[in-house]
C-alpha cells in the first residue's frame, strides 16, 4: 500500500512500515496543506492510507466519501509510539478493510 505520513508523525515510523511504500507530506511538498486539502491531495496522489495524529480531522471533515483510509494516533510523541509499534503496523496493514481507526495509547 501507499502510505502518507502527516507532518505530525515522527519520521522513525517510516522505517517500521517497510513492506509499504511510505512517503512524508514534506517529501511530497505538502507541508502547507491541512485537513481536507491534504486528504484531497493524498487521494489524487494515489495514497491508500494516511497516518496522522490530528484527532480533530474526523470531526472537521466528512470521511464517508473519502477513498483514503485514516489511521489516527492518539499522540505524536515517539517516546510513547515506540512502545506500540506492532499495534500501529497492524492498523496500517488492516486499513483497506477498516477505513478509519483511532489508536489511543495510555
Amino acid at each position: 500500500m501507499k502510505v502518507l505520513l502527516d507532518n505530525n508523525i515522527p519520521i522513525a515510523i517510516r522505517k517500521l512500515l517497510g513492506k509499504h511504500h511510505v512517503f512524508t507530506s514534506a517529501y511530497m511538498g505538502w507541508t502547507h496543506l491541512q485537513n481536507g486539502d491534504l486528504l484531497a491531495a493524498a487521494e489524487a496522489g494515489g495514497f491508500d492510507v494516511m497516518l496522522t495524529a490530528d484527532q480533530n480531522l474526523s470531526y472537521q471533515q466528512s470521511l464517508a466519501k473519502r477513498k483514503i483510509a485514516l489511521v489516527v494516533l492518539g499522540t505524536p510523541r515517539w517516546s510513547i509510539l515506540s512502545e506500540h509499534v506492532p499495534k500501529i503496523v497492524a492498523a496500517v496493514d488492516a486499513a483497506k478493510s477498516k477505513p478509519y481507526e483511532f489508536l489511543d495509547f495510555p
